[in-house]
């Protein structure tokens, strides 16, 4: 198992000192809009408290400023993000409203220079997370009268510049601590399903990302499959992803004129999965075809499964040549996804003498919705122009060589395979013959398209072609017809891909339309999440300390002192009962409580002892306090300390 820096450390999270001289909100690389809102300047000169029976959280999306607006809070007297050499405090402890997991502290480095002076680093830090200086007047820094010079030492050396920043407005409250907000308009308008999860991602989301998960993770028992190799070249852990091939199999494929094989393996090098496409028996002679393996490299786009690397290797028992791409978990290809029913051929098989010939098939009964096939053409021709423009050709425009990952996103794979497999080491001018093979690009997009309209591969075949375009014309619209006929119709001049975009016309903006909204639906469901690896911080440090059975050879350590406060405030969390004594169990009570302590508010509750003799009333702030001293406690000991 290998760990990574920037994974998520319950350590190191427990670790973390909060000082207002170390601390710039604004401008801290390590800073959010989360622990912006955390770290919050709460004044000491604030005479009134919060209302402990507010509602804060409210899980059903009601509306959350009414119930923020009930909270007695009052306006902040100083800005609500103080500049750190404004602040007269240096004491290292978590003040209240700092989040106990995040980052608190700016890069700090000897070597800092005057181009990457604090000013200048503020300058560059656009726009602005400062929620309040998106609601000040233009005429803020002319009411301010002369702007202040203001002073910084960073590694050692001495910083003079002037800021800019506007003051807030006076009057403008925020939360002390994290609050659920509800689900946004335009996403909650757009989507037709009302019973969705309002605290979670939505299950068919889940599902989809917890298939590509243990896809990636799969792997294979070598003692059952003795003819993959556990390692090849710098990749380990290798995985098929299509059925092997037998040992004595001699038919070679109908695309590459070769037996392939494909498999998932993980890079040594940055541990990353990658795809590796086989080729059996293959021996390059000649390694000038790394020039056009380098130029497909340099391809980066939405729609193509990019090339990283291809190399020989004798680890399979022969001299096999190997394309690594990036590897897209759950992808399936478009044979398998439209193509792989018997029965969608019926329409064009031949009748016998006195069979009568079946209806012609219609769309949403047998054929593909229109606006389904304009998505896929949208993202085909998108990669074909890339890959032009580049000086190269696809050369596998293919049904079984295009993945489909999700329910409409389109990738080319399997691209600069032909470019190696046919390279003539004997031509001088190894790109002379990329415009024919462009040309025929466009032919095998014309066919896909064709064979999508038919929801049949027996379509593209010449003796059904005028019954397949007949088909078009029935149930498709002429913009789609001519753009098929314009693809597979012999061109006197050399036909572009740019010159389907006017057939395309105003489709284009209604699939833009429709990724932006994924978007939006994607965003929204990981607002829902972004918090939930926090709380589960928060939880597990909690678990390492309620129930302890011995620590430092003392029993009773985790029943007394600030211990004992934490034991009730864990029956607080989980172990509410009603008037009855039934359990009472709400999420929300749950996650409301747990952000109070991780802000470390000033509001108070109520925790009753298990026999009900005694009631403590703390603050969230208390609670806080104990709860980082006594996971450091922890900490130290684990780190040898104590």
């Amino acid at each position: 198992m290998t760990t990574s820096s920037s994974s998520p450390s319950l350590l190191n999270d427990g670790a973390k000192t909060y000082s207002h001289s170390a601390h710039d909100p604004v401008n801290s690389p390590t800073s959010s809009l989360f622990s912006d809102f955390g770290a919050l300047s709460l004044s000491q000169r604030r005479k009134q408290a919060p209302n402990p029976a507010a509602s804060e959280f409210i899980p059903k999306g009601a509306p959350r400023m009414a119930s923020m607006a009930q909270q007695a809070v009052q306006a902040f007297p100083s800005p609500l993000f103080p500049h750190p050499a404004m602040s007269t405090s240096t004491a290292a402890a978590l003040a209240p409203g700092m989040s106990l997991s995040a980052g608190s502290s700016p890069l700090h480095s000897p070597k800092i220079t005057p181009h990457t002076s604090p000013a200048p680093r503020r300058r560059s830090h656009t726009p602005n997370p400062n929620p309040a200086n998106y609601m000040v007047p233009n005429n803020a820094t002319d009411q301010a009268g002369a702007p202040i010079i203001q002073k910084e030492t960073v590694g050692g050396t001495t910083y003079f510049y002037t800021d800019n920043t506007p003051a807030p407005m006076a009057g403008m409250v925020f939360p002390t601590y994290h609050i659920y907000p509800p689900t946004a308009p335009h996403v909650a308008y757009m989507q037709p399903k009302a019973n969705a999860p309002s605290f979670f991602m939505v299950d068919e989301l889940r599902q989809e990302l917890i298939n590509r998960h243990l896809i990636t993770m799969a792997q294979i028992d070598h003692s059952e499959n003795p003819d993959v190799p556990s390692e090849v070249d710098s990749y380990h852990s290798l995985f098929p992803l299509e059925p092997l091939p037998p040992p004595n199999r001699l038919q070679k494929t109908s695309n590459f004129s070769y037996i392939t094989s494909c498999y998932k393996a993980v890079n040594s090098k940055d541990d990353l999965p990658y795809c590796l496409r086989r080729i059996h028996g293959f021996r390059l002679v000649n390694t000038k075809c790394m020039m056009l393996v380098d130029m497909w490299k340099k391809i980066q786009h939405s729609n193509t499964v990019t090339l990283r690397e291809v190399f020989t290797t004798k680890a399979f028992g022969d001299h096999s040549l190997v394309f690594s791409y990036d590897f897209h978990a759950g992808a399936e290809t478009m044979f398998s996804r439209h193509f792989n029913d018997p029965t969608a051929d019926s329409f064009f098989t031949k009748r016998k003498w006195g069979q009568h010939e079946p209806p012609p098939p219609r769309q949403h009964a047998g054929l593909l919705p229109e606006s389904l096939i304009w998505a896929y053409i949208v993202q085909l021709s998108s990669a074909l122009r890339t890959i032009h423009t580049a000086g190269l050709a696809c050369r596998v425009m293919d049904p079984s060589k295009i993945l489909i990952t999700g329910k409409t996103r389109l990738r080319v794979n399997c691209v600069g395979v032909f470019d190696v497999l046919t390279f003539d080491n004997s031509q001088t001018n190894h790109l002379a013959l990329m415009p024919q093979y462009q040309q025929a690009d466009l032919i095998s997009l014309g066919k896909v398209v064709l064979a999508l309209a038919c929801n049949s591969l027996a379509g593209i075949q010449r003796e059904n072609l005028q019954k397949a375009m007949e088909l078009v014309s029935i149930n498709y619209s002429s913009d789609l017809k001519n753009l098929i006929l314009y693809l597979l119709t012999d061109q006197t001049r050399l036909r572009s891909v740019n010159d389907i975009m006017p057939m395309i016309g105003a489709r284009f903006y209604t699939q833009l339309d429709a990724s932006q909204m994924r978007n939006d639906v994607i965003e929204e469901d990981l607002a829902k999440e972004v918090q939930n690896g926090r709380l589960f911080r928060l939880l597990a440090k909690l678990g390492t300390i309620n129930e302890r059975p011995e620590f430092q050879k003392d029993p009773t350590w985790s029943e007394t002192g600030d211990r004992y406060l934490l034991k009730l405030f864990r029956d607080h969390l989980f172990h509410q009962v009603t008037e009855t004594g039934s359990p009472w169990i709400d999420l929300s009570h749950i996650v409301a409580c747990l952000n109070k302590l991780d802000a470390g508010v000033p509001e108070k509750i109520s925790l009753v002892s298990r026999d009900e003799k005694s009631v403590l009333v703390v603050t969230y702030s208390d609670l806080k306090r104990c709860f980082e001293s006594t996971f450091q406690e922890l900490l130290a000991a684990a780190n040898g300390s104590l």
